[in-house]
């Protein structure tokens, strides 16, 4: 493996590197152009309000929204709190409603949110996943009752990278008179979205998932037919009322040309992801037996593996690997040393969930790093297995 890379970084669903075109243009605004987006009476501040204008335009180009839709937040976890809470909590002021409708694989801080609204006197229905980790549009068309306020479904699973049938359900939303939201953390500028075609009414963007930095995202909210929500935060009355507090111009900026840079290379990005993957794969099930995707492969976004190795305990793999960056599941709950929730849902065991990796690819992977990770991978899963199969033996 000579000239191979030393360490490589697969984890593009935990987190991405700010790319540097972003990196450029959000410099200025720390420093030389520093004025606060909110004091528009002189021209350090005027020239902030048009950079976050910009870049709200930006932003909503992406997903085919209105400008004025957009919110900016500082990331996909508190816009999910806000369309969440905000929309049930707004109609159980007025008397509208108390049911949520979600899914048992969304992101914890969907679950949360739901499990927050119960002690408010909400109800919540969790649907069920099939084994390859789509939920049915009929099991959601069912699962809507009179009292239903929203209907809260993952456009891209963070685990496993399948993509929810978010048309369909928009549709049945819609017809019902239900509030579609979307978490599109994962989604947004790896996948075609158009809130106005897919009848999404809330939906949820993360920064640091689209080489913008971390602490930035945004959430769209539908104007026609409005969807209403209460503040989760007091102050100003910035962003709509939405979300109060100064605006960070820099990150703003950043999001934006991220979301710009996104859009434009989208189609190409996919095919090369995809072709990347499909090599990872094809080495790994070359070089070992019993290497199981987690998850469609027919219809999951281009930059996510998720494989599991039989007789491999994930965890201790992840140690052999220093010099590799993967994952066992999700970022936001790797404190815990429990199976993931998302592959017990697809009905994997707790060893075969527990023998399972997400490898995420992304916009600045090569050839090369993926074949020198897949020689890491081999080697360690070999190591493993031969290792358990001493054990066995003595």
């Amino acid at each position: 493996m000579s000239g191979a890379p030393t360490a490589v970084y697969l984890d593009h669903q935990a987190t991405t590197p700010v790319d540097p075109r972003v990196l450029d243009t959000m410099l200025p605004w720390f420093s030389e152009t520093f004025g606060n987006a909110h004091s528009e009476q002189h021209i350090w501040g005027r020239q902030a309000a048009d950079a976050v204008e910009l870049a709200r335009e930006k932003v909503a180009s992406l997903i085919a929204a209105e400008a004025r839709e957009i919110v900016f937040t500082s990331g996909a976890t508190e816009s999910n709190n806000l369309a969440i809470k905000g929309a049930v909590r707004f109609a159980m002021r007025h008397g509208r409603g108390k049911h949520v409708v979600t899914v048992v694989t969304e992101h914890k801080c969907v679950l949360e949110s739901c499990e927050a609204l119960v002690e408010d006197g909400a109800e919540v229905t969790y649907l069920s996943v099939d084994h390859e980790g789509f939920v049915d549009p009929v099991a959601v068309e069912s699962a809507i009752r009179e009292d239903t306020v929203l209907v809260s479904v993952m456009a891209v699973n963070n685990e496993i990278g399948v993509i929810q049938p978010l048309a369909r359900i928009g549709e049945i939303c819609r017809a019902r008179g239900v509030l579609l939201h979307t978490d599109a953390a994962q989604a947004a500028g790896k996948i075609d979205l158009d809130v106005n075609a897919m009848m999404i009414d809330l939906l949820s963007i993360s920064g640091h998932k689209m080489y913008a930095p971390k602490g930035i995202g945004a959430l769209y909210v539908r104007r026609r037919p409005r969807a209403r929500l209460l503040a989760e935060m007091s102050g100003g009355g910035q962003e709509r009322g939405f979300r109060s507090g100064t605006l960070p111009v820099a990150l703003t900026v950043a999001l934006g040309d991220a979301a710009e840079i996104a859009q434009s290379e989208l189609a190409a990005e996919g095919v090369r992801l995809s072709s990347l993957r499909a090599d990872m794969l094809a080495q790994l099930r070359s070089r070992l037996g019993e290497v199981i995707v987690n998850g469609s492969m027919d219809n999951r976004v281009p930059g996510n593996l998720n494989v599991g190795f039989a007789g491999v305990d994930a965890e201790a793999l992840m140690t052999e690997l220093p010099e590799l960056a993967i994952s066992t599941g999700s970022a936001c709950t790797s404190a815990s040393v429990e199976p993931s929730y998302v592959l017990k849902a697809l009905g994997l065991s707790d060893a075969d969930a527990g023998a399972s990796v997400r490898i995420g690819f992304g916009r600045y992977t090569t050839p090369g790093e993926v074949n020198a990770a897949a020689e890491m991978i081999v080697e360690a899963v070999e190591n493993q297995r031969s290792g358990n199969s001493a054990r066995a033996a003595e």
